[in-house]
């Protein structure tokens, strides 16, 4: 099978990161480049100023691609942000009198009749997640998959993941000015948890808390399924503003106390260290007591894991997870935060750091053992997993090209072939192929994923 490229963007409210990867031999994932920068034009993990974004998403790619030395045109972003929203759904259909048994068709008939559900004005589907299947009227086990089963209806409890499609169409909109398309749109506490959790997590039970610049992402896994969702509009920039105006400084030097000295539990520190701030120009310095700093944060980071374990209560796994509490994103590496979270969830909790699944030769791999790497990293991954899974369904024999997939979630937005209401700018790059590549499908859903991944990997705990 020939080595595929997988290009990862993540589009936070810090930081725009992209990573360049591929399968190597032993398994793992290489990745071959990546590039990092300050994220200009989004807030809470929605894209607010097109233009600005798009810049940012180009500084980042052209870094990926000069240090992988490839040509990137495609790009698997993960998406995000307060408009997020998930709620359950159920399913139900008659298999038809010539099917002796429920076949894929039948499945995915029962999958895309959720993409009709009636939803708020303004408002898209982008994930629908099998959670169990019933055949006439009895529920099947998980080791059992409705493909193969004979029954004369077939019903299905799903998590259903919805996001604003105006959200959606900016965060196109951004990755289109900067020369690119988007080959695929990724829950991203999804991506993250690929990067940081094994198949036993997820089969144990485990809720992973994304602790991003403007957003917390919470994912909860159990018998190998996502079981819950849910976007938290508190994060790391609510800490560094605080101390900004409690402190009366500087957003950068809030910043820079926050990563350097802070701490989330305030008998944690000393009661006589102080820290000496510069002024601005002529102004005198200031000092800081570290103990300070530790209320403030503490008042705000108690907040965020308060909500997190409200939000584990709400999901009714509270007492399923075994594995616990993993904490990811750049908040994760606040000195003491594992420790509050377990004070506060009663659950044991430790640091996801995105490199057990990575080869120890990708570029710069000490660096990438870092939690706010774990959505791009396991972008890469969840790229690399889709697009071997669709390349051995198709080795069997050449098949006539599908159909327009019924699940693509820009169906409605306008044409890329069509003149750009963005204005163009020069996206040249020795290293890149300019210009956006006209006529392409930028976006499809992955229901048919997540689907696969209940009737293969649920069974059989295969390597995601």
């Amino acid at each position: 099978m020939e080595n595929e490229i997988i290009v990862g963007l993540d589009i936070g409210t810090t930081k725009i990161a992209c990573f360049v990867g591929i399968r190597s031999e032993n398994g793992m994932v290489k990745i071959l480049g990546y590039g990092k920068t300050d994220s200009d034009g989004v807030e809470h993990g929605i894209v607010r100023n097109v233009e600005l974004a798009g810049r940012s998403v180009r500084k980042a790619v052209e870094q990926a691609a000069n240090q992988a030395n490839v040509d990137i045109d495609e790009v698997w972003v993960g998406v995000a942000g307060q408009h997020i929203k998930s709620r359950p759904s159920h399913g139900y259909i008659t298999i038809p009198a010539d099917h002796q048994l429920i076949t894929e068709e039948d499945v995915e008939r029962l999958i895309a009749e959720q993409y009709k559900t009636m939803l708020e004005p303004g408002e898209e589907i982008i994930h629908v997640i099998p959670q169990k299947y019933i055949v006439d009227r009895i529920e099947l086990s998980r080791e059992i998959p409705p493909v193969g089963v004979a029954g004369k209806t077939l019903e299905a409890e799903f998590h259903m993941v919805t996001a604003n499609v105006i959200n959606l169409q900016n965060i196109k909109y951004a990755v289109q000015s900067a020369g690119l398309t988007i080959k695929d749109v990724v829950l991203e506490p999804f991506a993250s948890s690929l990067a940081v959790l094994d198949d036993s997590d997820r089969d144990a039970g485990v809720a992973m808390v994304d602790i991003g610049g403007g957003t917390t992402d919470i994912a909860i896994f159990y018998n190998g399924i996502i079981r819950h969702t849910s976007v938290l509009a508190l994060a790391g920039n609510a800490i560094t503003n605080d101390i900004r105006e409690n402190c009366a400084i500087l957003r950068n030097q809030a910043e820079s106390l926050k990563v350097k000295f802070g701490s989330c539990l305030v008998q944690a520190v000393s009661e006589n260290d102080v820290i000496s701030i510069p002024g601005i120009r002529s102004q005198t310095a200031r000092e800081i007591s570290v103990k300070t700093l530790a209320s403030i944060i503490n008042i705000r980071t108690k907040m965020i894991m308060e909500q997190v374990d409200y939000e584990i209560k709400l999901s009714g796994y509270q007492k399923k997870l075994i594995g616990g509490v993993v904490l990811t994103g750049g908040g994760a590496k606040l000195n003491n935060i594992k420790d509050l979270c377990s004070l506060i969830t009663a659950t044991e909790t430790r640091i996801g750091i995105p490199n057990e699944h990575l080869d120890p030769a990708s570029a710069g791999y000490d660096e990438l053992a870092h939690p706010m790497y774990a959505t791009g990293i396991g972008l890469v991954i969840y790229g690399l997993d889709k697009t071997e899974k669709q390349k051995s369904g198709n080795n069997t024999e050449t098949k006539e090209e599908a159909p327009t997939n019924p699940h693509d979630i820009f169906a409605d937005m306008p044409d890329t072939t069509e003149p750009d209401p963005i204005p163009e700018t020069d996206t040249t790059n020795s290293n890149r192929k300019g210009g956006t590549p006209g006529g392409k499908k930028a976006f499809k859903a992955i229901g048919d994923f997540f689907k696969t991944i209940i009737l293969d990997e649920g069974i059989d705990n295969g390597k995601d």
